[in-house]
């Protein structure tokens, strides 16, 4: 298969990145079905998908009439095997959970072509975890978006069986649906761009569960210097808290660590009461309109 052959994009997950992914890959002409087994999820995505159109929109990325023909070719189904068939390609971004993506990736291993490409936009997971369960691990690789509303830049990273045709297959797709590829020579946990912020993410939550300062203070301290749009905690709402839970747990767990236990049990303090950052509209802060980007916030205390 090369660049040109590739048609139906599936995208397995119904969240922010699917939701996300699927506007870059409607807009460059492709056919873009959502997979997720909760209608509601898929309902909701299809809600919120044209509130990202408006926004490309409004920053010139595209025109109007553009955004109205990509919604229009992108579809949704809770059928995996509808969603399957003819996928050229597919990008996974179900719950940081191994178990989850195995079983999911081996359900579409039985019903997608042999041709098609399997990728994962996991933010933590490493592709070898789970290569050997796709089925097909000489065509699996990740293929990790950021805020696509934000920045054009994706992390394609493969795993020491990734064959070489899988990897410049995405890289065109990628360049295709106007991205910035970052390729990866080795696996490694985080990425590039996720392993430097994770560790201001790690450091803002330790300031926090150790009761050095408050989530605001840590915020401007970070966005006075930096002179950044945002803080840590301002791009854990827009990352979405569930997603931060679910690896901060993964890997709390996993090495036993007690200090990240306490970072989970903050991030788990707002999922347990539906606050998930800004997709729900209250995270750390409250949305459309957060207070980190009002004007005062940045002003000295009168």
């Amino acid at each position: 298969m090369n660049i040109d052959d590739i048609k139906k994009v599936v995208l397995l997950g119904a969240g922010t990145m699917g939701q996300q992914i699927s506007v870059p890959c409607s807009l460059s002409g492709y056919d873009v079905v959502i997979y997720d087994i909760n209608a509601d999820a898929l309902a909701k995505a299809m809600e919120r998908i044209p509130e990202i159109f408006k926004g490309f929109v409004l920053w010139k990325k595209c025109t109007q009439d553009e955004a109205d023909a990509a919604i229009k070719r992108i579809s949704t189904t809770t059928d995996a095997e509808l969603a399957a068939k003819g996928a050229d390609i597919i990008n996974e971004s179900v719950p940081e959970k191994p178990d989850l993506k195995v079983k999911i990736f081996s359900q579409f291993n039985k019903l997608c072509p042999e041709r098609t490409i399997f990728t994962t936009n996991t933010s933590t997971l490493l592709p070898s975890m789970i290569a050997d369960a796709t089925g097909r691990p000489e065509k699996f690789l990740a293929l990790h978006y950021h805020d696509v509303s934000m920045t054009n830049v994706v992390d394609i990273m493969p795993h020491p069986g990734t064959s070489k045709e899988a990897v410049q297959l995405v890289r065109e797709f990628a360049i295709r649906t106007g991205m910035l590829p970052i390729m990866l020579e080795k696996e490694h946990s985080g990425y590039v761009f996720n392993y430097m912020i994770g560790a201001v993410f790690t450091a803002a939550l330790t300031l926090k569960t150790r009761n050095v300062a408050s989530i605001e203070d840590i915020d401007r301290s970070w966005m006075g210097v930096t002179r950044m749009m945002f803080g840590p905690f301002g791009l854990m709402d827009s990352i979405g808290l569930d997603t931060m839970l679910s690896f901060t747990e993964y890997w709390a767990e996993k090495n036993n660590d007690d200090h990240w236990r306490k970072h989970a049990a903050l991030l788990r303090s707002y999922v347990d009461q539906g606050y998930l950052g800004k997709k729900t509209k209250k995270g750390f802060y409250d949305y459309p309109k957060p207070a980190f980007m009002q004007p005062e916030f940045l002003k000295g205390v009168k």
